[in-house]
């Protein structure tokens, strides 16, 4: 089977975006881990560009990986076993770097977020913040409320989709044939501009009836309006994984969808800059959570959709990064808390900063990932085989070279 190169660099660039958007929280006023002395709204309309979408396209992702995984076992003669085996080599692949980076990896963030955030600050070192970390102490208190540790901070993404992938496949071994023919027609519904049209009526309404209802926490088990939008695009990258009709329904419309994104984001913005200091009327509010559906869907369209038209194909660049992602992610928002922080005394300015920022968090991913991938017992702990490389099978739907 012919490798998805098309999805491949869709996931490659989608955690870049990533690694920058978690450098822009150091500048913006959300709340994050540490603060820039700079800190302002400046960069938060380019936040906003990516905000809506950048990790549901990822899980879209995730749900196509998944699905040409099970489908390359599921015409072996020794089927059961094999689904088995597949669940627990996932499960591998998946928990053992949430448990090491919940332990190991995260640490330091949750540290230097006591040490910034904590009122009097904190004087008794990391080695001690660490015991206190692990014995899930209650003490790390402020005014808007407790830390809780330990904690998976942005290695939340690898315990849902951990869960997402045991659903599909409990469904799965219940019975494929549902999930093929509900495959089918989904299929037929977003062919042609249904690819555009359904999904977004899909997200803005779950925006709409879920987001205000349950806040984004990213705690598993009270994160219902996040469950309902990453599951659902989940699904739907399982189910269509194989749905020519679909994708080249998004290249088709790719431009629309362009249009769409960015008008839609730039009526975010207006909506957000309007009311920065004023209550919005009810019935506004309620549709700019159905445009920001929209913006999301729709920036997801328009990236599938270029991919899909150029068809980039494999080079050597590709058959580095792809194994590198996963551990480059896991590393990349320790590396941003702790050089942010550790640079605040040289008082560089933002504009000087950020960039060196950006630069440090990637030489020094990169460098990490150079080491892990040589040394047979870290591998697994960042979701390397211990004998190769540990990267999803995104096979060539038909048509495609």
């Amino acid at each position: 089977m012919q490798r998805r190169y098309d999805l491949d660099w869709v996931r490659v660039c989608a955690f870049g975006v990533l690694v920058l958007y978690h450098v822009g929280m150091y500048y913006v006023t959300w709340d994050w881990h540490v603060k820039s002395p700079h800190a302002s709204h400046a960069l938060e309309p380019f936040m906003v560009l990516t905000a809506p979408w950048r990790l549901s396209l990822l899980f879209l992702v995730s749900g196509a990986a998944t699905a040409f995984m099970f489908s390359r076992i599921q015409t072996r003669p020794d089927a059961g076993g094999s689904r088995l085996r597949l669940l627990g080599t996932r499960s591998w692949t998946l928990l053992v770097p949430l448990v090491f980076g919940m332990v190991v990896v995260v640490t330091p963030q949750s540290y230097y977020e006591v040490v910034e955030q904590l009122p009097g600050g904190y004087h008794h070192g990391y080695l001690t913040f660490w015991g206190q970390y692990l014995s899930g102490y209650e003490g790390f208190c402020d005014a808007d409320g407790c830390l809780r540790v330990p904690t998976w901070n942005h290695l939340w993404f690898v315990a849902y989709l951990w869960v997402y992938t045991v659903v599909i496949w409990l469904l799965w071994c219940l019975g494929p044939r549902p999930l093929q023919a509900l495959g089918r027609g989904v299929e037929h519904a977003l062919s042609g501009l249904g690819a555009l049209v359904w999904p977004a009526l899909l997200l803005a309404l779950l925006r709409v009836t879920l987001s205000a209802r349950f806040e984004s926490t990213h705690a598993l088990v009270d994160d219902w309006y996040n469950h309902a939008q990453y599951f659902a695009v989940f699904l739907l990258g399982f189910l269509l994984a194989r749905a020519d009709r679909f994708w080249d329904a998004l290249a088709h419309l790719r431009w629309p969808a362009l249009v769409l994104w960015l008008a839609s984001w730039a009526g975010i913005i207006v909506y957000f800059v309007s009311y920065a200091e004023a209550e919005p009327p009810s019935a506004l509010r309620m549709a700019m959570r159905a445009v920001w559906g929209l913006n999301q869907w729709c920036a997801i369209a328009a990236v599938l959709g270029f991919a899909r038209h150029w068809n980039p194909g494999n080079n050597r660049a590709l058959r580095y990064l792809v194994p590198a992602v996963f551990p480059v992610y896991i590393l990349h928002q320790t590396i941003i808390v702790v050089a942010a922080h550790n640079l605040q005394p040289l008082g560089i300015p933002p504009l000087a900063e950020g960039p060196l920022l950006v630069a440090i968090t990637f030489a020094l991913a990169f460098l990490g990932y150079e080491g892990i991938r040589r040394v047979a017992w870290l591998r697994p702990l960042f979701g390397l085989k211990v004998g190769g490389v540990a990267t999803p099978v995104l096979p060539a739907t038909r048509g495609t070279t």
